[in-house]
């Protein structure tokens, strides 16, 4: 198994890579390296198992490296350019060079950072316009992303049900740290009382067509507005988090502007996607939803604070974004949906 030590350090000399970019720069997550040359990202996937996903096997991570790109053509194919081996050759890891295959790597084109739209919306520079038009091409996306009986079983109520009640006791562990016992109390109770009082409606959305292959990580920080709109970065590794609710993904993006304190953008991407698409009764699942995936950014910030491999200043970053996520969800419950 290669060392990932060794590794970044391999991948963050510019000489590894065909290009010679002039300095190579370093996103760590928990589940991938990211390499950014300044033409080009390369990433690659951790041999980690989070049980969720399993990156273990060489073979397993080149799969899903192909995964990725095969499913992010689907909303910027211009971005993602394909899959390259990284090879062992002279101790050092080289960016499709010679010697043994020893990794494998995502290469896409480098996005602006300044245009995220998290980034604009700090900036300030987010405007109504363009949060109409990213709810247009979601809506166009969701039109055509697949469907049928497999895709519709990921909105039966029993698997809603194993999705955010799992996903909300992985995070039982981080209270005291990053939620307190009365929140994850409270959340907990608000989630069991809405399913169970909305089984008809789940039943509804499924039957109407709304369960469809999404992006399913559809947040501020994964939408690039530049030359054009890129939305990037889907879950590849678990069809059952990508397979939902197309009402879930609108929730999500629409939480994330809410944590930003933009709840008029919110509000004008949920408007601006239902007049879009349609889906009259979106709303009614909307707090339902935004709450659910406050608390999956929660846990996932929570498990980032837990990586010792992530640098000391970034973990303390994320403990505090994973605090803000479940107050946000905590408000949600609140508000009758």
């Amino acid at each position: 198994m290669v060392d990932q030590k060794e590794l970044i350090q391999s991948l963050l000399n510019p000489k590894a890579y065909p290009e010679r970019p002039v300095r190579v720069a370093l996103i760590q997550t928990q589940m991938s390296l990211i390499f950014l040359t300044g033409k080009y990202a390369y990433k690659t996937k951790k041999p980690v198992n989070f049980g969720y996903l399993d990156y273990t096997t060489l073979e397993r991570r080149k799969y899903f490296c192909n995964q990725e790109v095969l499913l992010n053509r689907r909303l910027c194919p211009e971005i993602y350019l394909g899959v390259v081996p990284i090879t062992a050759y002279k101790r050092r890891y080289i960016i499709n060079g010679e010697g043994d295959i020893a990794e494998y790597a995502v290469k896409m084109l480098q996005l602006p950072a300044d245009r995220m739209m998290d980034s604009l919306i700090l900036d300030n520079k987010l405007t109504a316009d363009m949060v109409m038009l990213v709810a247009a091409k979601v809506a166009e996306f969701h039109r055509h992303a697949a469907t049928g009986k497999e895709i519709t079983g990921y909105g039966d109520i029993s698997v809603i049900a194993d999705n955010v009640l799992g996903n909300l006791s992985q995070s039982e562990k981080y209270i005291g740290t990053s939620l307190t016992d009365k929140m994850y109390r409270k959340i907990n109770d608000y989630t069991k009382d809405f399913i169970a009082r909305n089984e008809a409606a789940f039943k509804h959305r499924a039957a109407d067509g709304r369960i469809r292959d999404c992006h399913g990580d559809l947040h501020a920080s994964n939408i690039c507005l530049a030359d054009s709109i890129y939305i990037y970065d889907c879950i590849e590794f678990s069809d059952r988090f990508r397979c939902g609710d197309v009402a879930s993904e609108v929730a999500f993006l629409a939480m994330d502007l809410d944590r930003f304190d933009r709840q008029d953008l919110s509000r004008h991407f949920v408007n601006s996607y239902i007049e879009v698409s349609g889906d009259n009764n979106l709303n009614e699942m909307l707090n339902f939803y935004k709450c659910y995936r406050a608390c999956v950014r929660g846990k996932v910030e929570s498990f980032k604070y837990d990586d010792i491999n992530i640098p000391a200043d970034d973990r303390v970053k994320c403990l505090k974004s994973a605090k803000r996520y479940f107050n946000l969800a905590e408000t949600y419950t609140n508000t009758a949906s």
